[in-house]
């Protein structure tokens, strides 16, 4: 190679090297109501600008200290990022984002724990209680275990492959729970489309919602009693049939407690493969596979978002960031901040 020729090769590679510097990491964003700011990767370590409360204010390592317990104990147990996905999920849709679901029974008390949709499901609880007991010793009764679980609920999609958002911080945490509320506020895995749509929609979610934070069923596994119902259709559909046998034969003689991957293609990853699945008849759940066919008032819309998040990734992105953005709004009865702020996450102070 001529001198001439290598000083252009030079040139191109630093004008390569420049642009590269240039180029924001954060090319799709999106914005709440409150103004946070969505990308791909760990968002900024605020609270966004209508969070009410800013985290750097009064603890200014919190998000630091989540999110580093968040990666240790994803890198310890995959499926980890997944159940404290959920606890966050599980939280906010039994009177808000409190913390309630973190509170354990007691003499006189009795938690959500033991609700249907939690019990012997629900995991993770001890990694928010490492989680808190470190933030108590860095800023006391500062973090609630309410913004714990949605830290660490951003935290786990991010580590996973998935976007992130700048968490609303401000929470309080309950003084009570709801049995009653767990048993009937949560959708259970075999409901159809009319019933997750009122669900979602009594707690003051869209159908748009719904279809998009159904997605977090991109992680995780499942127990076959969950999905029995999927397996009494084997060999009714040609489309399905060898996804379905395969977990016929994965449950047989485990009396149910076996644990199916709820994507079965890239597991451990955040992506828009589930609803690629879903296309193909390989949705886990009864409730996963019903958003992909059409049947009833407002299905078709559920079915056309299903279609479009499995062919623009960066749309499910975008919209997953920002119903768990509205998600993560959805205050008590006695408003945002109503409560304390919990030393311990599994007792009131």
């Amino acid at each position: 190679m001529d001198r001439a020729t290598m000083a252009l090769a030079l040139l191109l590679a630093t004008l390569l090297a420049a642009s590269a510097e240039a180029t924001p990491v954060n090319k799709s964003c999106v914005t709440g109501s409150a103004g946070a700011s969505v990308s791909i990767g760990y968002g900024g370590a605020g609270a966004s600008a209508g969070a009410g409360v800013s985290l750097g204010a009064g603890c200014p390592r919190a998000e630091e200290i989540v999110r580093a317990a968040v990666e240790q104990a994803v890198a310890a147990d995959p499926r980890m990022a997944a159940s404290l996905l959920r606890l966050h999920f599980h939280d906010c849709f039994v009177n808000g984002c409190d913390g309630s679901v973190l509170l354990d029974d007691k003499p006189f008390f009795v938690g959500e724990k033991t609700a249907g949709p939690n019990a012997n499901s629900l995991r993770g609880f001890e990694v928010i209680d490492a989680i808190k007991a470190e933030l108590e010793l860095e800023c006391p009764e500062t973090i609630s275990c309410a913004d714990v679980l949605a830290i660490a609920a951003r935290d786990s999609v991010v580590v996973s492959g998935g976007p992130s958002w700048e968490v609303e911080t401000g929470r309080k945490d309950s003084l009570t729970a709801s049995l009653q509320a767990a048993n009937s506020n949560l959708p259970a895995p075999t409901s159809g489309v009319a019933t997750l749509v009122q669900k979602f929609t009594n707690v003051g979610l869209t159908a748009k919602d719904m279809v998009a934070l159904s997605g977090a069923h991109t992680i995780g596994k499942a127990r076959c009693t969950t999905f029995s119902a999927r397996l009494a259709s084997v060999g009714v559909s040609a489309k399905d049939s060898g996804f379905l046998q395969s977990l016929q034969q994965l449950c047989a003689g485990s009396a149910g407690s076996a644990l199916a991957h709820l994507d079965l293609a890239t597991p451990a990853t955040f992506d828009n493969q589930y609803y690629i699945n879903l296309l193909s008849g390989d949705g886990l759940l009864p409730s996963d596979q019903a958003l992909a066919a059409p049947s009833g008032s407002g299905a078709e819309d559920v079915a056309a978002l299903v279609s479009d998040y499995a062919f623009d990734a960066a749309l499910f992105f975008d919209d997953f960031a920002a119903s768990m953005l509205r998600m993560g709004r959805l205050a008590p009865a006695g408003g945002r901040a109503a409560g304390e702020v919990r030393r311990n996450c599994r007792v009131v102070n």
